[in-house]
């Protein structure tokens, strides 16, 4: 599925370019021997994310319908806040991110050992829970179910794009290619925000079932009869947009909601003059990429 392979990329590439910023930082700073610390920092935070992923799946399988329903609402719509965060975060922290975490690494170097690995836990960690709640929101989206036994096809796309920011952050890190990340970023970003509206609205739905909000029957509109959910383009809409051919009037007047002033705040921020750097906080940026 595009929408967890452009999550998986996204959330992927953040964590990747914050580790290169942080090693390239250690290397640079004759502080090598401290990259162990970054390394088992980085280990934690993907143990976390993973047991909570495992433990998310294995909750959901013991759960009556209605319990299944009202947990996975309710983290759709924590996974929908997640994304959000993050795309207004990334807009306005993706030039000056280095200069930040040189600062988090020259505090946490003078500290005890814990400290970089801290540093790394809270930097990669972050991505990887928003990663977790959007993957298992989408998971249940595309087959019904909490991580079951038809999840492959959503959760090979997004070990796709994880592995392929992996990948590109480390020929960026090792400066084999270039890319313009403010142009990444809005452009994924301009995205991601149509993928959150569909896991809003998917939440509002899953609420709807367990009957804690109403209007479960009262279609905004019902085109099933001409894009049915199993056809081929119903998959595609699924996947990318999270169309539902049977669409609810609170699904959807919560995603008109979320996407007009959602995507109007975006394109007002990244339109807007970002401040000159200094040349101190240029340095790591270019260099990172």
């Amino acid at each position: 599925m595009l929408g967890n392979f452009l999550i998986g990329l996204r959330e992927g590439l953040e964590a990747t370019l914050v580790v290169s910023i942080l090693v390239a930082y250690l290397v640079k700073s004759g502080r090598s021997h401290l990259l162990p610390r970054i390394w088992v920092g980085v280990a934690a935070a993907i143990a976390v994310c993973v047991a909570i992923t495992v433990g998310l799946g294995l909750l959901g399988r013991q759960l009556t319908f209605q319990s299944q329903e009202i947990i996975g609402g309710t983290l759709s719509i924590v996974a929908a806040a997640f994304v959000t965060w993050m795309i207004f975060w990334m807009a306005g922290a993706a030039r000056t991110i280095g200069a930040e975490l040189r600062g988090q690494v020259d505090a946490a170097a003078q500290g005890s050992a814990l400290g970089l690995v801290l540093v790394a836990v809270l930097a990669v960690g972050r991505e990887g829970l928003e990663t977790t709640l959007i993957l298992w929101s989408n998971t249940r989206q595309a087959t019904g179910s909490a991580l079951g036994e038809q999840t492959a096809t959503p959760v090979v796309a997004a070990l796709l794009g994880i592995a392929t920011s992996i990948v590109l952050g480390y020929l960026l890190y090792r400066g084999a290619i270039s890319i313009n990340l403010t142009k990444f970023f809005t452009w994924t970003g301009a995205l991601l925000i149509f993928v959150a509206a569909g896991v809003l609205a998917y939440g509002i739905h899953d609420l709807q079932e367990a009957g804690i909000l109403p209007g479960l029957n009262s279609y905004a509109f019902d085109v099933s009869g001409v894009i049915s959910a199993g056809s081929w383009l119903g998959t595609l809409l699924k996947g990318i947009f999270n169309f539902s051919p049977q669409t609810t009037w609170l699904e959807a007047i919560a995603w008109v909601a979320y996407v007009v002033p959602v995507l109007t705040l975006f394109v007002r921020r990244v339109r807007k003059p970002a401040a000159p750097a200094s040349p101190a906080d240029a340095q790591p940026e270019r260099a990172a990429a």
